[in-house]
Protein backbone atom coordinates (compact mmCIF):
# COMPACT_ATOMS: atom_id res chain seq x y z
CA UNK A 1 0.00 0.00 0.00
CA UNK A 2 2.65 2.18 0.58
CA UNK A 3 6.55 2.66 1.15
CA UNK A 4 9.30 4.55 -0.17
CA UNK A 5 10.83 4.50 -3.50
CA UNK A 6 14.16 5.80 -4.99
CA UNK A 7 14.08 7.56 -7.90
CA UNK A 8 17.20 7.64 -9.93
CA UNK A 9 18.41 10.55 -12.39
CA UNK A 10 21.41 10.11 -15.36
CA UNK A 11 23.90 12.82 -14.90
CA UNK A 12 26.53 11.58 -16.55
CA UNK A 13 28.15 8.99 -18.42
CA UNK A 14 31.99 7.46 -19.11
CA UNK A 15 34.58 4.19 -18.85
CA UNK A 16 35.21 2.69 -15.09
CA UNK A 17 36.91 -0.13 -14.07
CA UNK A 18 34.44 -2.20 -12.43
CA UNK A 19 35.52 -4.17 -9.25
CA UNK A 20 32.42 -6.54 -9.64
CA UNK A 21 32.79 -7.45 -12.94
CA UNK A 22 36.74 -7.39 -12.94
CA UNK A 23 36.99 -5.57 -15.87
CA UNK A 24 36.59 -2.17 -17.95
CA UNK A 25 32.97 -1.19 -18.21
CA UNK A 26 30.73 1.87 -19.00
CA UNK A 27 29.11 3.39 -16.12
CA UNK A 28 26.26 5.86 -15.70
CA UNK A 29 26.42 8.41 -12.67
CA UNK A 30 22.86 8.50 -10.84
CA UNK A 31 21.70 10.80 -8.28
CA UNK A 32 18.69 9.22 -6.14
CA UNK A 33 16.05 11.27 -4.67
CA UNK A 34 13.89 8.89 -2.10
CA UNK A 35 9.84 9.58 -2.19
CA UNK A 36 6.95 8.54 0.03
CA UNK A 37 4.68 6.35 -2.13
CA UNK A 38 1.67 5.13 -1.91
CA UNK A 39 -0.43 2.91 -3.86
CA UNK A 40 2.83 3.15 -6.09
CA UNK A 41 2.34 6.77 -6.68
CA UNK A 42 5.35 8.99 -5.26
CA UNK A 43 3.46 11.82 -2.83
CA UNK A 44 6.23 13.18 -0.74
CA UNK A 45 10.04 13.85 -1.25
CA UNK A 46 12.10 12.32 1.41
CA UNK A 47 15.23 13.32 0.82
CA UNK A 48 18.13 12.75 -1.93
CA UNK A 49 20.06 9.15 -1.46
CA UNK A 50 23.13 10.05 -2.95
CA UNK A 51 25.22 9.63 -6.00
CA UNK A 52 26.01 6.74 -7.12
CA UNK A 53 27.97 5.01 -9.54
CA UNK A 54 26.43 2.38 -11.90
CA UNK A 55 28.17 -0.16 -13.90
CA UNK A 56 26.47 -0.87 -17.51
CA UNK A 57 26.97 -4.55 -17.16
CA UNK A 58 26.40 -5.65 -14.13
CA UNK A 59 24.24 -2.89 -12.54
CA UNK A 60 26.32 -2.83 -9.50
CA UNK A 61 25.84 0.63 -7.65
CA UNK A 62 29.04 1.86 -6.60
CA UNK A 63 30.09 5.12 -4.45
CA UNK A 64 31.91 8.12 -6.67
CA UNK A 65 35.55 6.80 -5.18
CA UNK A 66 35.50 3.82 -7.33
CA UNK A 67 35.94 6.33 -10.19
CA UNK A 68 39.67 7.33 -8.02
CA UNK A 69 40.77 3.84 -9.34
CA UNK A 70 41.98 3.97 -13.58
CA UNK A 71 41.11 2.02 -16.46
CA UNK A 72 42.73 -1.46 -17.66
CA UNK A 73 44.08 0.73 -20.32
CA UNK A 74 44.42 3.45 -18.25
CA UNK A 75 46.66 1.92 -15.59
CA UNK A 76 49.04 0.20 -18.69
CA UNK A 77 49.26 3.96 -20.19
CA UNK A 78 50.75 4.63 -16.52
CA UNK A 79 52.99 1.71 -16.35
CA UNK A 80 54.31 2.58 -19.93
CA UNK A 81 55.00 6.01 -19.04
CA UNK A 82 56.63 5.28 -16.12
CA UNK A 83 59.35 2.73 -17.06
CA UNK A 84 60.19 5.14 -20.14
CA UNK A 85 60.83 8.07 -18.04
CA UNK A 86 62.88 5.65 -15.99
CA UNK A 87 64.78 3.81 -18.63
CA UNK A 88 65.64 7.72 -19.84
CA UNK A 89 66.72 8.79 -16.19
CA UNK A 90 68.88 5.68 -15.81
CA UNK A 91 70.56 6.11 -19.01
CA UNK A 92 70.94 9.97 -18.59
CA UNK A 93 72.62 9.25 -15.27
CA UNK A 94 75.56 6.94 -16.71
CA UNK A 95 74.28 4.68 -19.76
CA UNK A 96 74.03 6.51 -22.78
CA UNK A 97 76.99 5.41 -24.21
CA UNK A 98 76.62 1.86 -23.70
CA UNK A 99 75.15 -0.46 -26.29
CA UNK A 100 74.25 -3.34 -23.37
CA UNK A 101 72.57 -0.24 -20.96
CA UNK A 102 70.51 0.96 -23.67
CA UNK A 103 69.18 -2.75 -24.93
CA UNK A 104 68.32 -3.34 -21.85
CA UNK A 105 66.35 -0.25 -21.66
CA UNK A 106 65.11 -0.92 -24.98
CA UNK A 107 64.05 -4.40 -23.76
CA UNK A 108 62.13 -2.76 -20.47
CA UNK A 109 60.56 0.08 -22.76
CA UNK A 110 59.00 -2.77 -25.28
CA UNK A 111 57.75 -4.41 -22.60
CA UNK A 112 56.11 -2.08 -21.01
CA UNK A 113 54.21 -1.20 -24.22
CA UNK A 114 56.66 0.80 -26.15
CA UNK A 115 56.90 -2.14 -28.72
CA UNK A 116 57.55 0.03 -31.65
CA UNK A 117 60.39 2.32 -30.04
CA UNK A 118 64.07 1.66 -31.51
CA UNK A 119 67.33 2.87 -30.40
CA UNK A 120 67.40 5.63 -32.67
CA UNK A 121 64.70 7.13 -30.72
CA UNK A 122 66.08 6.41 -27.75
CA UNK A 123 68.96 8.02 -28.40
CA UNK A 124 67.20 11.11 -30.19
CA UNK A 125 65.12 11.82 -26.25
CA UNK A 126 68.79 11.28 -24.56
CA UNK A 127 70.28 14.26 -26.76
CA UNK A 128 67.61 15.95 -26.06
CA UNK A 129 67.27 16.37 -22.46
CA UNK A 130 70.79 16.74 -22.55
CA UNK A 131 70.34 19.70 -25.04
CA UNK A 132 67.84 20.98 -22.89
CA UNK A 133 70.27 20.83 -20.15
CA UNK A 134 72.45 23.16 -22.02
CA UNK A 135 74.94 20.53 -21.50
CA UNK A 136 75.44 18.78 -25.09
CA UNK A 137 78.73 20.05 -26.81
CA UNK A 138 77.34 19.06 -30.27
CA UNK A 139 79.31 15.89 -31.48
CA UNK A 140 77.62 12.43 -31.02
CA UNK A 141 80.98 10.93 -29.92
CA UNK A 142 80.93 12.91 -26.69
CA UNK A 143 77.08 12.05 -25.52
CA UNK A 144 78.07 9.85 -23.41
CA UNK A 145 80.32 12.50 -21.64
CA UNK A 146 77.05 14.91 -21.62
CA UNK A 147 74.92 12.67 -20.46
CA UNK A 148 76.45 12.39 -16.60
CA UNK A 149 73.47 13.45 -14.67
CA UNK A 150 70.41 13.44 -14.44
CA UNK A 151 69.68 17.54 -14.58
CA UNK A 152 66.76 19.24 -13.32
CA UNK A 153 64.28 17.61 -15.40
CA UNK A 154 64.42 14.17 -13.37
CA UNK A 155 62.62 14.98 -10.22
CA UNK A 156 60.11 16.26 -12.13
CA UNK A 157 59.62 13.95 -14.77
CA UNK A 158 59.82 11.45 -12.36
CA UNK A 159 57.37 12.54 -9.97
CA UNK A 160 54.58 13.30 -12.74
CA UNK A 161 55.28 9.85 -13.99
CA UNK A 162 55.62 7.90 -11.18
CA UNK A 163 53.01 9.54 -8.86
CA UNK A 164 49.78 9.21 -10.48
CA UNK A 165 50.77 5.02 -10.78
CA UNK A 166 52.16 4.95 -7.12
CA UNK A 167 48.91 5.01 -5.84
CA UNK A 168 47.59 1.87 -7.86
CA UNK A 169 50.64 -0.32 -6.93
CA UNK A 170 51.24 -2.77 -3.52
CA UNK A 171 54.74 -2.35 -2.52
CA UNK A 172 55.40 -5.85 -4.88
CA UNK A 173 54.43 -3.61 -7.68
CA UNK A 174 56.69 -0.65 -6.96
CA UNK A 175 59.75 -3.03 -6.29
CA UNK A 176 59.33 -4.41 -9.46
CA UNK A 177 59.61 -0.55 -11.37
CA UNK A 178 62.20 -0.17 -9.31
CA UNK A 179 64.17 -3.05 -10.38
CA UNK A 180 63.72 -2.64 -13.77
CA UNK A 181 65.53 0.55 -13.82
CA UNK A 182 68.52 -0.74 -11.70
CA UNK A 183 68.65 -3.86 -14.09
CA UNK A 184 68.90 -1.16 -16.92
CA UNK A 185 72.04 0.50 -15.01
CA UNK A 186 73.77 -2.91 -14.32
CA UNK A 187 73.72 -4.17 -17.59
CA UNK A 188 77.38 -2.49 -18.49
CA UNK A 189 78.68 -2.95 -15.38
CA UNK A 190 78.51 -1.73 -11.33
CA UNK A 191 76.02 0.97 -10.42
CA UNK A 192 77.80 4.62 -11.26
CA UNK A 193 77.52 6.89 -8.57
CA UNK A 194 74.66 8.98 -10.29
CA UNK A 195 72.92 6.23 -11.40
CA UNK A 196 72.46 5.20 -7.64
CA UNK A 197 71.34 8.97 -7.03
CA UNK A 198 68.70 8.14 -9.75
CA UNK A 199 67.43 5.22 -8.70
CA UNK A 200 67.47 6.10 -5.40
CA UNK A 201 65.06 9.36 -6.64
CA UNK A 202 63.16 6.61 -8.65
CA UNK A 203 62.86 4.99 -5.09
CA UNK A 204 61.65 8.30 -3.39
CA UNK A 205 59.09 8.79 -6.21
CA UNK A 206 57.44 5.26 -5.73
CA UNK A 207 57.04 6.43 -2.15
CA UNK A 208 59.63 3.27 -1.49
CA UNK A 209 61.74 3.67 2.66
CA UNK A 210 65.20 4.64 1.84
CA UNK A 211 66.45 0.98 3.26
CA UNK A 212 63.95 -1.10 0.89
CA UNK A 213 65.32 0.97 -2.00
CA UNK A 214 68.84 0.22 -1.05
CA UNK A 215 67.85 -3.41 -0.15
CA UNK A 216 66.91 -3.95 -3.71
CA UNK A 217 69.75 -2.45 -5.69
CA UNK A 218 72.26 -4.32 -3.25
CA UNK A 219 69.90 -7.82 -4.38
CA UNK A 220 70.17 -6.16 -7.69
CA UNK A 221 73.64 -6.11 -8.11
CA UNK A 222 74.17 -9.19 -6.60
CA UNK A 223 72.08 -10.80 -8.83
CA UNK A 224 73.96 -12.40 -12.15
CA UNK A 225 72.32 -11.13 -15.58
Amino acid sequence: MWGVRTVWQTEGDGEFYCPDCGGDRNYCRRSGLRRFTVLGIPLLSRGPAGTVVECGMCHRRFGLDVLDAPTSSRFSAMLRDAVHTIALAVLTAGGAGSRQARQAALEAVREAGFSDCTEDQLIGLLAALAADEGRLPGAYDSLAGALDGCGTWLSIELHEALEPLTRHLAPQGRERVLLQGARIALADGPYLPAEREALAAVGRSLRLPAEDTDRLLEAAARTPS
